[in-house]
């Protein structure tokens, strides 16, 4: 089952042909001003809201320039805020400049300028090496600049890099992450997948110089730039979307990645819910034990993506850091030197040696890629669809894609389990479905799960055809996602979900199934 789950493909990443936040319309705040008092979890500083700061919409780089006139990386994924990291630049220009841009609404501006350095030196790194065990690109550049963060609020930030000759732009991101999570929405980034898609310098865990598997990394590292949407990495098509939304609505946040979860097991202690964003395929067992224990302690969870927590990793140090390397041999997890003393496999977490399928947590099981298909609505009274308007046979095209996760019971599967959405797919000529899924258990926290990793995207639909969102999803699938992902937002935010929303299983009338 699990060799035919993914039988649709290959999968290759395509931001290219992703959404983009949408445009911005509020007033730039002051250039450079720092923020001001002492960062909480929920986004307030001092007496004045962050969120009601005027943001700055000059933000987005619309113009890189080519791929060498200038490039970065942070030595840390994250940061508690007051701690300082370092930036790692190369750039033939003489100087350049650093703004950094705390992501979220901010009145459709979607970012706030929160620190700027000007004139820093530049200079040309050495071109990266690979290691030829392990096929893992290594830069082995020197530190430019330290950044001290004191003052910046929590949240989703990305450094701006602007050569100052004006040759060309990119970003890093970073995490200012929080140090408690009790009472929140967690926003739980995924940089391990950022990173297993990242091909700078030719290389991926999924292609090398070849483009094929035989060619891949078997280990990435972060102490690299990202090549996509300007060194972004995925967070703008697959998280920014959610993280406006959520600070749109107002509710308490807080801010972490995957391998912060991973390293910190109290980090969730308390957390209302945990969101999984777009694409958040690259786990390690350690961060999803605790994210199952803290469901297990009342935590709701949200996978608003599809292919969550498809791929067993680890990580391992580099000389910038612990946590820097991410682990995965895949197919050829025997020949994992860390496995070899005792290690989990780092392969799907569905195969063996360890099998530990993923529905266990998602109550969903990633089924197959490529996808192009509408999404169904089954169960127009559930909960998750009020005030969508929504009928029985409700169709959106192209909502359904390009990877898609089911309900499926040959695997373990929660219950009780409700499929609110069962949309008809075609995958490389098998017929199966998407499913939009909703559990409870005993602790009281309900999960769900999207089943379409276009759904954080969609969040940006505003127009016929799509709008900001491509794909061809149009605004009529837009207003039902960003309303389903408000009175999910909302209802798990005011805690464990199944006390006034338990979960009513039907997969017997969906499926056929006891």
């Amino acid at each position: 089952m699990a060799a035919a789950a993914t039988s649709c493909g290959p999968r290759r990443p395509d931001p290219t042909a992703a959404a983009q936040p949408s445009s911005p319309t509020a007033a730039p705040g002051t250039p450079g001003a720092p923020a001001t008092g002492g960062p909480t979890a929920d986004g307030h500083t001092g007496a004045t809201s962050e969120r009601s700061r005027p943001g700055n919409p000059d933000w987005e780089i619309t113009d890189p320039g080519p791929d060498d006139a200038i490039a970065g990386f942070a030595d840390r994924v994250s940061v508690l805020p007051g701690e300082s990291f370092g930036l790692h630049v190369s750039t033939p220009a003489a100087a350049f400049a650093v703004s950094a841009y705390r992501m979220g609404w901010y009145e459709g501006a979607r970012a706030r300028l929160v620190w700027r350095r000007e004139h820093v030196p530049g200079a040309e790194q050495p071109a990266p090496h690979v290691d030829q065990a392990t096929r893992t690109v290594l830069t082995g550049w020197q530190r430019t600049l330290t950044v001290d963060t004191a003052g910046w609020p929590e949240g989703a930030y990305l450094l701006r890099l602007d050569a100052e000759d004006g040759s060309g732009r990119r970003y890093v991101p970073l995490t200012v992450r929080s140090a408690s999570t009790a009472g929140r929405t967690v926003i739980m980034s995924a940089p391990a997948t950022w990173q297993a898609y990242n091909e700078w310098g030719g290389y991926s865990l999924y292609n090398g110089p070849t483009g094929t598997l035989a060619t891949r990394s078997l280990k990435v590292v972060f102490d690299r730039p990202y090549d996509y949407d300007h060194g972004a990495g995925l967070f703008l098509v697959y998280e920014a979307p959610l993280v406006a939304l959520a600070e749109r609505l107002g509710l308490p946040l807080a801010y972490t990645t995957g391998i912060d979860v991973a390293r910190e097991p109290g980090l969730l202690t308390g957390a209302s819910a945990v969101l999984s964003l777009g694409h958040d395929e690259y786990w390690s067992p350690e961060q999803r034990a605790n994210v199952t224990a803290a469901r297990d302690a009342g935590t709701n969870l949200a996978i608003l993506g599809a292919n969550c927590c498809f791929r067993r990793v680890r990580f391992e140090p580099t000389e910038l850091g612990p946590d820097r390397t991410v682990v995965c041999y895949k197919d050829a997890w025997g020949q994992d030197p860390g496995h070899q003393a005792g290690a989990p496999a780092t392969t799907d977490f569905r195969a063996g040696p360890g099998a530990d399928p993923e529905s266990s947590m998602l109550g969903v099981v990633y089924d197959g890629y490529p996808v192009d298909a509408p999404y169904v609505v089954t169960s127009p009274e559930h909960w998750a669809f009020e005030g969508t308007g929504v009928a029985a046979g409700a169709s959106f095209p192209h909502l359904v894609g390009v990877e898609y996760d089911r309900v499926h019971t040959g695997f373990p599967t929660p219950r009780p389990i409700e499929v609110i959405a069962h949309s008809p797919v075609v995958c490389d000529g098998r017929r199966s479905h998407s499913d939009t899924a909703y559990y409870t258990v005993p602790s009281g926290a309900g999960v769900f799960a999207t089943g379409t990793m276009r759904w954080v995207e969609a969040l940006e639909a505003l127009g016929p055809g799509g709008g900001r969102a491509d794909h061809g999803i149009d605004s009529h699938a837009g207003d039902v996602v960003r309303q389903v992902t408000e009175n999910v937002l909302r209802a798990f935010a005011s805690g464990p979900a199944s006390r006034t929303r338990p979960a009513r299983d039907n997969l017997a009338a969906v499926y056929g199934t006891a």
